[in-house]
């Protein structure tokens, strides 16, 4: 279809995101869903990079990922395999997914299945680790392997037995507009949503036919684990975001990633094409003991969850986050909220805000109000150590450079043959 103006094109957009129906439909080993995986690829997370391009944590979650797949026995020999050759890397965008922090994502790990039904494609995240000592923040100890193992073992399968008992899937729409209403803002704060996952799935898991411990251990961790809805939210965003791609034209954002070098953004009109630049570090607050100077630049596929509207876009639906990302209180966060509408086309009231007069969470961020404003989207994000094995030393937010969506709407331009 062709559009006569670039609004026109970015209404269809949007209104394809609205429209959406994700709905997390199973959990099973990436290789039966990627293929190219059933070999020696890693997935990463932001736009495309190199081993040696990668930062100290992103290189770590390398590490423990070769170690999990036993491709190498130690530290040493996984690192000497990295640095040979041997091992490619793509983005997890490139393969329908999405990675939290460092993204490593390899064969054998256990991916959510997420299938947006409107359009009928499909998105897939790893799923969530816990705190602590997790490979997504670089760490690669024995405990770290241990907990792969359970998951890709025990936390996998019990999963995905759980979700194909619900003939249609669980509706993650319906998750979101309930959590929304309860203080989530589905990138910092997942708490309400988690539980409310914990409600559908745990009445199901304790009547499927496995041993005791196999449910104790599922339970206890979903029960542990207040991020867990993060990576359901992210593959959700990804489905979303990826069948509003389909109309190929405008100027609205399909996704913002970063890989600890590069920032990188998609536009409706541009496709596939990554448009980069530096990538920023955090600022927040640090868990005691560590400064800014620790902090490694950010990374990460989760600002998929602002590229739909949530995250630090839709800052105002948790206050309680606002000091946690070192913020001041509730009037920044309603400030935030009101700054990001005013780059963004819309409001989906598929997802009303209580605390901001049940307006519905921003929808539609264009690239042209971003360059006209100067203002970039607010991300919240997990500030890792910039050395790999320590993990999360705090949170905060960071935002993109306003160069990336000036090559953007550039290239968009030119393709319209217009000069700027």
């Amino acid at each position: 279809m062709t559009y006569q103006t670039i609004d026109e094109a970015n209404q269809a957009v949007i209104d394809k995101i609205t429209q959406s129906a994700p709905f997390l439909m199973d959990v099973q080993p990436a290789k039966a869903l990627i293929p190219a995986l059933d070999s020696y690829l890693l997935l990463h997370a932001g736009p495309p990079m190199t081993w040696e391009e990668m930062t100290d944590p992103m290189q770590g979650s390398c590490v423990g990922a070769v170690l999990f797949e036993e491709w190498a026995t130690d530290e040493a020999e996984a690192r000497h395999l990295l640095a040979s050759g041997q091992v490619a890397f793509a983005p997890c965008h490139h393969y329908d997914a999405v990675g939290p922090m460092g993204g490593i994502t390899s064969a054998n790990m256990p991916l959510l299945v997420v299938e947006n039904k409107t359009d009928g494609n499909r998105a897939y995240c790893t799923m969530n680790e816990g705190i602590g000592a997790v490979l997504r923040f670089g760490a690669y100890s024995d405990e770290v392997i241990t907990r792969l193992r359970w998951m890709r073992d025990t936390l996998g399968p019990v999963l995905s037995q759980a979700i194909q008992t619900m003939e249609e899937g669980l509706n993650v729409n319906v998750l979101v507009a309930k959590a929304i209403a309860m203080g989530d803002e589905f990138h910092q704060r997942n708490i309400a949503a988690s539980l409310a996952f914990y409600k559908e799935v745990g009445p199901i898991i304790t009547s499927l036919p496995i041993a005791e411990k196999e449910k104790q251990e599922v339970s206890q961790f979903l029960a542990d684990t207040d991020q867990f809805f993060l990576n359901i939210m992210m593959a959700a965003a990804k489905a979303v975001m990826d069948g509003a791609r389909l109309i190929e034209e405008g100027t609205v954002v399909t996704a913002m990633c970063r890989n600890g070098k590069d920032f990188g953004i998609r536009i409706s009109g541009m496709g596939d094409q990554w448009f980069t630049g530096p990538v920023n570090t955090p600022q927040g607050l640090y868990f005691s003991g560590y400064s800014g100077e620790d902090a490694n630049t950010d990374i990460g596929d989760s600002a998929i969850t602002e590229t739909f509207g949530v995250g630090g876009m839709a800052m105002i639906a948790a206050p309680a986050v606002t000091r946690f990302v070192g913020s001041g209180g509730f009037y920044d966060a309603l400030n935030t909220s009101n700054e990001m509408a005013e780059i963004c086309i819309s409001h989906n009231n598929n997802f009303p805000v209580p605390t901001w007069d049940f307006k519905g969470i921003c929808l539609g961020i264009d690239a042209r109000l971003v360059v006209e404003s100067g203002i970039t989207p607010v991300i919240n994000t997990g500030i890792a150590h910039k050395k790999a094995g320590i993990g999360q030393i705090g949170a905060g937010t960071v935002r993109p450079p306003l160069a990336c969506f000036e090559k953007a709407i550039t290239a968009y331009a030119e393709k319209l043959g217009m000069t700027l």
